[in-house]
């Protein structure tokens, strides 16, 4: 086999073309001719790849689960490959000059990407630790470890990142250095940044024994950050036990074990190498080296490294109103829908509050990402609520209130005068004269639009697709009604707290959550309500209560055929409130429209409670006769008390139609899912995907664009089982904080390693929050990340969870008290723990990780407080 002239590169310019040795070992040419001290080496360019591995490569198969097989057999038969013998020759010809006394090499890869892809170590993705390095390697050995490196292009990780990246594995090239290897015995990366915030403060991690200690986490680690400023040192000293040599994990001497790895002229020898580096290269640099016996210093890697700007605005994203209806890992096809739901809905909020048709094009873009996906759960983010928000003239007074509803820092704005204050609230009031009208209209026409979608079975794709558009059309001129309402809830409680404060100053914290209580009842009290109503039957009825006991599917067959005046009340049920479960704003979620007999499920704990919808009636009453008693104690003017009566009068109206149109909200989310579900059904028909559930992993336009012809490329098999992959791995991972910052201008999945998140909470016997329904309650804490749980477990226990959705009803009806980490006064949690008579407590920061399962708690639902008593389980 003939192999192109040379085999290997000495030195000169072909040493620092990256596009034949790749920009790992580039850059080390480019050091060594400025003279940094970096080891000898010499390189097997891609041209020797492409002629001896790359024509034993097999044909690459379409799909993820495909590609890992091919992956497997590419790098067998790239390990068969023999290199020619004038590799060979000129290996051993050179190899004792480049060894040196040691005698021993290290052999490292670099991928040098082919069209469409990203070379490893580049600016723009450094894919480190995706290619096989070898150390200690002595001359019999180097053959057989270049040949390894060819194979490391096709590890199944590599495979599957550059899939992920939408590149294709097959283009990967690979050239190999070979590089004395330095005997000292201590390594070091330093950070010319440091990577956490782009401080110029230089970040070192060093560990006895070779670098792989470091960058694999196998060794014990020192850290040392030196400010550039004064010189100062702040140490980070491990006790070490491990360190790295060759490949073997060997003990630290004890004599070592606590003195710190690198003395400080050491480090401040390191600093100012490694600064000279990253003025060379003019970016920040994250650079490999070596420390010898006698305190040489040499440098093996050097690569830039993406750091947060000191300059410039940071991204601010937030959760914490946004998880009540999205919580914890989503799909592809939530978020989607979600994105679309976000954009359309709010440009028509914007259009109604004033704000031009021309201001809204040019704002487009902000429209469309109000909400994010990060590392798969859904984020607002926060600078473009901020702008958006800021473009309403009369919100502007209402910066705080919004802020604590959403569970944010507000945005900062000017100071508002009383005029310019009055101004804005009397727009407001203006604006809001007619939306009682909007508001009917708009029921009015959801209901009837909505039966549309009670039967898509006998539709074609193409008629489901024209209805899919015709819906969000009608979404996209009518669905602001439903958030302008709570810019108005906004301004009456702002308004009704102002007052408050002045007329009754010392006011219960739980005036205002009770005095909300009772009023017109709401679409979601209906829903419980008939939940209730279909317990109590049950409950009276021996046979109906043997009936639904086993297995959910079962009773359902058998209630459809024994009691047929039960099972229309059944029906009847899921025609109205089907849509109505658990996460059911998520697509991924089922509802009893698709599974009714979840239904079942839902009515055992209330039928094996004693929970009457007239019981539940009273207590909300007694909450509300209460909350008239402290108001009639604590503002004795009658005109002053109207005044604030008239107001609370009106958020309860407010509150009615907020709930009334999340009520909507599930339903439109509802009707998407069965249709959507039902394309999933015809992709699957036609061999495109294996099952209608696995669309859940694809977007909304790719669903569609697969009928419409607007779909570039069509393997929608392989991107679902990609993506099924990926949000497996997102469920096992840690929760990401609901508060962070991101740097800009870089991509969103590398800027997330480096993202800022706010301080947060260590410890704690005494938690506040919010309020939002009053009493005092002790008990033993239960504390929920994941509803699926036995109703059981939570009986006469004070429910603590990061946030609740309807779907959470089962478990809330039972416990006695509820905390939850996010939410507010306003938020599904508060509402329905007035609902249900149940001290609340929203908004109480890092509950579920401050309060430990089964340990003993107070909560005191008008004050807010949660006071941890006992941290030992509670009797």
């Amino acid at each position: 086999m003939r192999v192109s002239d040379p085999v290997l590169i000495y030195d000169g310019p072909r040493l620092e073309d990256a596009r034949r040795v790749g920009h790992k070992f580039a850059r080390q040419a480019v050091l060594r001719r400025h003279g940094y001290p970096v080891p000898p080496f010499v390189c097997v360019p891609v041209e020797v790849y492409d002629t001896v591995a790359a024509p034993v490569l097999p044909p690459a198969p379409a799909g993820t689960e495909a590609m890992l097989d091919w992956a497997a057999e590419a790098r067998s038969l790239v390990l068969g490959a023999a290199l020619p013998d004038a590799l060979h020759g000129a290996i051993r010809e050179r190899f004792a000059d480049l060894a040196g006394d040691n005698g021993m090499v290290a052999v490292r890869a670099c991928v040098v990407a082919g069209p469409g892809g990203q070379d490893e170590d580049s600016a723009q993705d450094p894919q480190a630790g995706l290619s096989d390095s070898f150390l200690d390697v002595p001359v019999d050995e180097v053959a057989d470890r270049i040949v390894e490196c060819w194979a490391s292009a096709f590890n199944p990780e590599a495979v599957l990142y550059r899939i992920a990246r939408a590149q294709d594995p097959r283009s990967a090239r690979v050239a190999v250095g070979i590089q004395r290897m330095m005997s000292g015995g201590r390594s070091f990366v330093a950070f010319t940044r440091d990577p956490r915030d782009g401080a110029r403060r230089c970040v070192i991690a060093a560990a006895y024994g070779n670098g792989e200690g470091i960058v694999q986490e196998k060794a014990d680690v020192d850290h040392f950050m030196i400010d550039r400023d004064s010189g100062a040192i702040d140490r980070r000293l491990a006790r070490k036990s491990r360190a790295v040599s060759g490949s073997a994990v060997e003990a630290v001497p004890a004599e070592l074990a606590d003195l710190p790895v690198l003395a400080d002229p050491e480090l401040r020898r390191i600093v100012a190498l490694t600064d000279g580096v990253a003025e060379l290269f003019g970016a920040p640099q994250d650079i490999e080296g070596t420390v010898d016996d006698d305190g040489s210093v040499h440098l093996v890697q050097a690569r830039p490294v993406a750091v947060p700007p000191t300059s410039g605005e940071w991204i601010p994203w937030g959760n914490d109103n946004v998880t009540e209806s999205f919580p914890g890992v989503s799909g592809a096809l939530t978020f989607s829908l979600a994105l679309r739901l976000y954009e359309a809905g709010f440009t028509d909020t914007y259009r109604r509050l004033g704000i031009p048709a021309h201001v809204l094009r040019q704002e487009a873009h902000r429209l469309r990402r109000m909400i994010g996906y990060l590392d798969g759960r859904i984020y607002y983010r926060l600078d473009s609520w901020y702008h958006l928000h800021g473009l309403i003239r009369c919100f502007r007074p209402l910066w705080p209130t919004w802020g604590r509803m959403v569970g944010v820092a507000a945005a900062p704005t000017e100071r508002q005068g009383r005029l310019r204050t009055a101004v804005h609230l009397a727009e407001l009031a203006a604006r809001g004269m007619t939306h009682p009208l909007q508001v009917r209209r708009f029921l009015a026409w959801w209901d009837a639009y909505h039966e549309r979608f009670r039967d898509l079975s006998r539709l074609r794709a193409d008629e489901l697709v024209e209805l899919h558009h015709g819906l969000w059309a009608q979404v996209a001129i009518r669905w602001g009604t439903t958030l302008t309402n709570g810019l108005y809830l906004m301004a009456v409680t702002w308004v009704a707290n102002g007052l408050l404060r002045r007329w009754a100053p010392d006011a219960d914290s739980g005036l205002i959550p009770g005095m909300l209580c009772g009023g017109e009842e709401n679409r979601s009290a209906e829903a419980l309500r008939s939940a209730i109503r279909l317990a109590e039957i049950v409950r009276g009825s021996p046979s109906l209560r043997a009936a639904i006991d086993g297995d959910a599917r079962t009773a359902w067959s058998t209630l459809m055929a024994a009691d047929e005046r039960f099972a229309e009340e059944l029906l009847l049920h899921i025609r109205n409130y089907g849509d109505r479960a658990l996460q059911d704003l998520k697509l991924e979620s089922s509802t009893p429209r698709q599974e009714p007999w979840a239904l079942l499920d839902v009515l055992l704990p209330y039928v094996d409670s004693d929970l009457t919808v007239q019981g539940n009636r009273d207590a909300e009453a007694e909450v509300r006769r209460s909350a008239e008693k402290e108001l009639r104690a604590r503002c004795r003017n009658p005109l002053k008390r109207a005044v604030l009566r008239t107001l609370f009068r009106m958020m309860r109206r407010l509150v009615r139609v907020r709930e009334d149109s999340r009520f909507c909200r599930s339903q439109l989310i509802g009707d998407a899912r069965e249709l959507l579900l039902r394309l999933g059904a015809e992709l699957a028909s036609a061999g495109r995907l294996d099952g209608a559930r696995d669309v859940l992993d694809l977007t909304v336009d790719e669903v569609l664009g697969a009928f419409e012809g607007t779909l570039p490329g069509a393997d929608l098999r392989s991107l679902a089982a990609l993506r099924a992959q990926e949000r497996e791995r997102r469920l096992t991972g840690p929760e990401p904080p609901p508060r962070l910052e991101t740097a800009p201008g870089l991509p969103v999945a590398d800027a997330l390693a480096l993202a800022r998140t706010p301080e947060t909470l260590t410890d704690a016997k005494r938690l506040s929050g919010l309020g939002s329904c009053p009493g005092v309650v002790r008990g033993k804490a239960r504390v929920v990340l994941d509803p699926r749980i036995a109703v059981e477990d939570c009986r006469d226990t004070i429910l603590v969870a990061r946030e609740t959705d309807p779907g959470w009803l089962f478990l809330m009806l039972v416990a006695k008290g509820l905390v939850v980490e996010r939410g507010t006064l306003l938020s599904h949690t508060a509402i329905t723990g007035r609902l249900l008579g149940v001290p609340t407590v929203v908004a109480v920061d890092g509950a579920t990780s401050l309060i430990q399962d089964g340990s003993l708690i107070e909560v005191d639902g008008r004050t807010g407080e949660v006071r941890i008593i006992s941290e030992e389980a509670a009797s």
